[in-house]
């Protein structure tokens, strides 16, 4: 019963709570992607745009998360929908671009291997 009230009290968080939680796993996050933890850090940044679904800069950091998990595809979307939530997220757009480069050369370097 204990378990039923905890998970309640963790799903009405009031708008400033679910913030300062998702501060905390956006930083928690970022550090576990520094370290090269990649595991660590995807589980954090969803967790943290799971309770602020609007932020773009955890967004951002999501992408880059899945990219150093190779995981491009969900790096591209997770780009894409920080542009979305911020059209004006400059290191959104860098890093859009760069997947986009990385992507090609490695067709390139296939193709030519061939």
């Amino acid at each position: 019963m204990l378990l039923v009230l905890v998970s309640t009290a963790s799903a009405c968080q009031t708008p400033p709570a679910r913030a300062w939680q998702a501060g905390r796993l956006y930083t928690s996050g970022t550090e576990a992607l520094d370290r090269g933890d990649h595991a660590t850090a995807i589980v954090r940044l969803e967790e943290a745009a799971v309770l602020v679904p609007g932020a773009s800069e955890i967004r951002n950091h999501l992408g880059l998360a899945y990219w150093s998990a190779g995981d491009p595809v969900r790096a591209r979307a997770a780009f894409e929908a920080a542009i979305d939530l911020d059209c004006d997220n400059a290191a959104a757009q860098a890093n859009l671009a760069s997947l986009d480069a990385a992507l090609a050369a490695a067709r390139a370097e296939t193709k030519s291997a061939r």
